[in-house]
């Protein structure tokens, strides 16, 4: 006879997270988690071996990355059910995320809270995103997003290289820096390279 619970695997390089994932799943008569990873090229292993019902996905992790490991197994079993489970709620971050094929995503605050209608929602078919993350997206849904030439700039900016430093790495002219910057500013919504930095943070399209 087949076994009518839910089968979960959870991956997160926190040992901590992943025992308070398994402590909720206890409580449940519907639900079991079937076995851990701490990196996302582990996630990849262990769901080929195990085949879960339900895999709940760090992104920041050490190695392969959440986003990487979604793309590998989706590729894989286009019928995945992956929720996304991170601190992040930025909405650049989440798209990607969701592109790659996962089909939830939940905010690690909201743990306690969220996460059993996350994963039957998810098993039933259903997407599951958490509110404040709907909203950033629908919110940012119009903008014109950065470009693979703004980013490498913000990135270097986020580590503290002035523009002549940041022109010299990438192989352009101060001035062209300059401009970048301005469209930077324009398509964020800011005035200046700090707050430049922490917008692009906050919304996933950078990382610190």
């Amino acid at each position: 006879m087949n076994d009518p619970k839910i089968r979960v695997l959870v991956v997160d390089d926190h040992p901590v997270l992943r025992d308070g994932v398994a402590a909720i799943l206890e409580n449940q008569s519907d639900m079991t988690m079937i076995g851990e990873a701490r990196d996302g090229r582990e996630a990849v292993d262990r769901f080929r071996s195990l085949r879960p019902d339900v895999t709940l996905m760090d992104l920041q992790m050490p190695g392969m990355n959440g986003v990487d490991a979604i793309t590998e197994i989706r590729s894989a079993d286009p019928g995945a059910k992956i929720i996304v489970l991170t601190t992040y709620a930025g909405d650049v971050q989440a798209v990607r995320a969701l592109k790659a094929g996962a089909v939830g995503y939940l905010l690690k605050s909201g743990l306690r809270t969220e996460l059993i209608d996350a994963i039957r929602d998810v098993h039933r078919g259903q997407r599951h995103v958490h509110r404040d993350v709907a909203d950033e997206i629908a919110v940012h849904v119009v903008d014109e997003p950065l470009s693979s030439r703004e980013v490498a700039i913000l990135r270097l900016v986020s580590i503290g290289k002035a523009n002549k430093q940041v022109a010299s790495e990438l192989g352009l002219s101060e001035e062209t820096v300059k401009g970048h910057l301005k469209s930077v500013f324009a398509k964020l919504g800011v005035a200046d390279r700090t707050h430049a930095v922490t917008v692009a943070a906050r919304r996933g399209i950078i990382e610190l």
